[in-house]
């Protein structure tokens, strides 16, 4: 039972190993999922940033393009001031304009008095108020015309305006996106100076409302993952610091939850443990009490038997030789009760002298149905023994088997040896028993009996095995035909 309860254990350990490497390994690989996310979520963030910067430059190239197409226009106004006008001219000049008219370009052209010409829906209205505003926004060109000066202004083209109201669009998303992320994750975008916040997710605003608590934070962001420097729509650098998300932070004490949860269960187990096995020897102890009361009953029985007998009657010295058989019992059982607890002395001694003994006790004492049979080798075999205690080992057994067959039946003995052991086959003619019952006989508190306190056998077992290094099983048992134990002992 002890080897059993350390096998338990042993197993419960390595499951519970086996189980924290399995969790640690799960929460690993979820970190690391959390991990890939958020790199993935950063990589967008700083590719988007890229996009962003690229699409500024392509808008500064439009503009630079549109610049040098009205740059053409006006050189090719300007070649009109080296003609001279006549049919010809006029018919160059309205076709200039109606390729200045048909391009998506929105142009105004004004004389020296600031009164527009062109376009003609326009014309002879002064460029001023909004509509100066409206189209100051690049640099005019200056260029004669037959001797004449005028000035082109323009604005960006219907498609380069649509083009810039989906940038500004994605520009004020852009920050939005970073801040209010689909993964979560805890973001700070600050200034190139570190000093000022430009943008925040996922942060309670407590934690930076400080400029030490946001350098604080900030280096805490850092420590996890490196910032990303990036450039904002209007040029400015800066730098996205984000930290690991709840659920990264939560799997982290996974395993040392595991580990409390486990450590509880040993301790509630080691305790369950320990009153059961202080349940189990109450029980034990009680037990004992009854076997103790049990093995003194038959001598003491029979002392009164002989006191009643022998009143009245003059004396023979055979009653005193069975008066002494009794006594000498009551010798046998407390010696057999000392020696439980300690460890009993082992002498040399005849094995079938002993049993022998035993067996001729019960003889007498048993029902005249029972047939005592032995088979013992010629010459005794000289074994390391405590005689009481073997002795009930062979009693209890012997007991046992006078149960089992009612009282009516055949107990035998058989003694062998090899080089090595001697070997003690105990045979009856009872019930015998099925194979789950063999597996539990010797167990503590077992028994098949209605009055019994299943410690006989499982005493048997603690004398042989514990005390004199030994084996005891059954060999052999078929229900209805008997059953045979095997005790094997070391020569």
């Amino acid at each position: 039972m002890k080897n059993v309860k350390w096998i338990i254990l042993a197993i419960t350990v390595l499951l519970a190993a086996f189980a924290l490497f399995e969790i640690n390994n799960l929460s690993n690989q979820i970190r690391k999922a959390e991990q890939e996310k958020v790199k993935l979520w950063a990589n967008a963030i700083s590719q988007k940033a890229q996009l962003v910067n690229y699409s500024e430059q392509f808008f500064a190239s439009v503009a630079l393009d549109e610049h040098r197409k009205m740059e053409m226009y006006t050189n090719i106004l300007r070649s009109f001031d080296r003609t001279e006008m006549g049919a010809d001219a006029d018919f160059s000049l309205d076709y200039v304009h109606y390729i200045v008219d048909s391009c998506e370009t929105a142009i105004v052209i004004t004389n020296r008095d600031s009164v527009i010409t062109v376009p003609s829906e326009l014309a002879g209205t002064r460029l001023e108020g909004e509509l100066l505003e409206e189209f100051s926004h690049n640099e005019p060109f200056h260029y004669r015309i037959w001797g004449m000066p005028m000035t082109l202004y323009y604005k960006e083209s219907k498609v380069y305006t649509d083009l810039r109201h989906v940038l500004d669009g994605f520009n004020e998303s852009f920050l939005s996106e970073i801040t209010n992320n689909s993964v979560f994750v805890p973001v700070l975008v600050v200034d190139s100076l570190q000093g000022e916040v430009l943008g925040s997710g996922n942060i309670p605003q407590r934690e930076f409302a400080t400029a030490d608590r946001l350098a604080e934070k900030l280096c805490e962001m850092e420590e996890e993952n490196d910032p990303i420097e990036f450039r904002l729509p209007d040029h400015r650098r800066a730098y996205l610091f984000y930290e690991n998300t709840p659920m990264l932070k939560a799997l982290r004490w996974v395993p040392l939850l595991y580990l409390f949860v486990f450590g509880v269960l040993m301790l509630v187990s080691y305790y369950l443990i320990r009153t059961a096995r202080t349940m189990e020897q109450n029980r034990i102890w009680v037990g004992m009490a009854k076997e103790t009361a049990h093995q003194l009953g038959t001598p003491i029985s029979s002392l009164m038997a002989w006191t009643q007998y022998l009143e009245g009657k003059t004396f023979d010295a055979n009653y005193a030789a069975e008066i002494n058989k009794d006594l000498k019992r009551l010798e046998t059982v407390t010696h057999r009760f000392s020696k439980i607890g300690s460890v009993p002395e082992l002498e040399y001694q005849g094995v079938c002298s002993v049993i022998g003994n035993a067996i001729t006790y019960l003889q007498t004492r048993s029902s005249r149905k029972v047939k005592f049979v032995t088979n013992f080798p010629d010459e005794d075999i000289q074994v390391p023994l405590n005689s009481y205690l073997f002795e009930w080992v062979i009693e209890n057994i012997c007991k046992n088997a006078i149960d089992a067959m009612d009282g009516v039946g055949t107990f035998t003995v058989i003694v062998s040896s090899d080089s090595r052991h001697v070997f003690v086959d105990l045979c009856d003619t009872g019930k015998g028993m099925s194979a789950s019952i063999q597996k539990k006989i010797f167990d503590s508190g077992f028994s098949t009996k209605q009055r019994g306190w299943g410690l006989g056998l499982s005493l048997a077992k603690r004398i042989i095995n514990d005390y004199h290094q030994g084996r005891i099983f059954v060999k052999y048992s078929v229900e209805g035909q008997g059953t045979v134990f095997r005790i094997v002992l070391n020569r």
